[in-house]
């Protein structure tokens, strides 16, 4: 999939004959960089992913995370604008090119909002909530689970809507673990790939019988509602104080009272946040419970 990528001047690439002005360094994690680069040929901007590969399975992974952006076009999932492998030396990079959403990640909302002491209003969070369950659905309906929901990984359109991004750890959504041996192996890819803060309590130590299914991203999503409603996760102090999120994630959370959030918006994050996976409501039944939250009463036709 993809076609050569050149370098064919100073401070600018090809992709799928298409020319792409680098402008800026947008961020980087442990294997990966992300620039704001132009497209020449239409003034616009775009995330350019670079995906160090370091090995053939490298390699694969970032082949599969774009194959999981190609079996969606949904206006709550962020969409592969191109991909193609760059050669360099013995090892190989990886380019995804994607959307630039100048708004940036619902953290970066959150942040902003918390910075002037400031938070998002339930009105806020129930048109957010509304877009990520959409899209998780959309994920969901594949037989997938995106498995690394977390603020930093949804980004806000023009209009604030929530777009799901960063499609690189999701896998199967339904594993049925049959052995000690493949139970310890999804603990371990759990550990590599799920942040800890927003991991499903099932994944930190996974049964040697079970099946592990879609209810996890159901949990991250609770973690993301309680960031949305206090401007930071549950378990974000847990982890910073260095204290164990694997212990703390086996208890109920404790959710704190705020005038802020109506009581049917903290039943329904206490639905999300059920240890018991088995327990733990899917995705359909939050968006058929979306549109009642707000004083017990039915809210207007604008959440659907």
């Amino acid at each position: 999939m993809g076609h050569a990528l050149c370098i064919c001047s100073p401070g600018t690439v090809i992709i799928d004959n298409k020319r792409y002005l680098f402008i800026q360094k947008l961020g980087e994690g442990g294997f990966s960089y992300v620039d704001l680069v132009e497209g020449l040929h239409d003034g616009h901007f775009y995330a350019l992913k670079r995906i160090l590969c370091h090995e053939q399975q490298d390699v694969e992974e970032a082949q599969r995370e774009a194959d999981m952006h190609h079996l969606f076009n949904h206006p709550n999932i962020l969409h592969l604008v191109a991909y193609c492998l760059k050669e360099r030396g013995t090892k190989h990079e990886a380019w995804l090119l994607l959307p630039y959403l100048k708004r940036g990640t619902l953290w970066n909302e959150i942040e902003r909002l918390k910075d002037k002491g400031n938070f998002l209003t339930e009105d806020e969070i129930l048109q957010l909530l509304l877009g990520i369950c959409r899209g998780l659905e959309a994920i969901h309906a594949q037989g997938y689970a995106h498995r690394d929901l977390k603020p930093t990984n949804i980004l806000l359109g023009d209009e604030g809507q929530p777009v799901l991004m960063d499609l690189g750890s999701m896998k199967q959504a339904r594993i049925h673990v049959e052995s000690s041996r493949q139970a310890l192996a999804l603990q371990d890819w759990a550990a590599q790939r799920c942040t800890i803060s927003y991991r499903a309590p099932e994944l930190f130590s996974v049964q040697s019988h079970c099946v592990i299914d879609e209810r996890t991203d159901v949990w991250s999503l609770g973690c993301v509602l309680y960031a949305m409603m206090f401007g930071e996760g549950p378990y974000d102090m847990v982890f910073q104080k260095g204290d164990s999120v694997a212990l703390a994630v086996q208890n109920q959370l404790s959710i704190p009272q705020s005038p802020r959030h109506s009581s049917a918006l903290r039943q329904l994050l206490a639905s999300m946040m059920t240890v018991d996976p088995l327990q733990r409501p899917y995705i359909p039944f939050l968006l058929s419970q979306l549109g009642w939250v707000g004083d017990g009463e039915r809210q207007t036709d604008r959440f659907w």
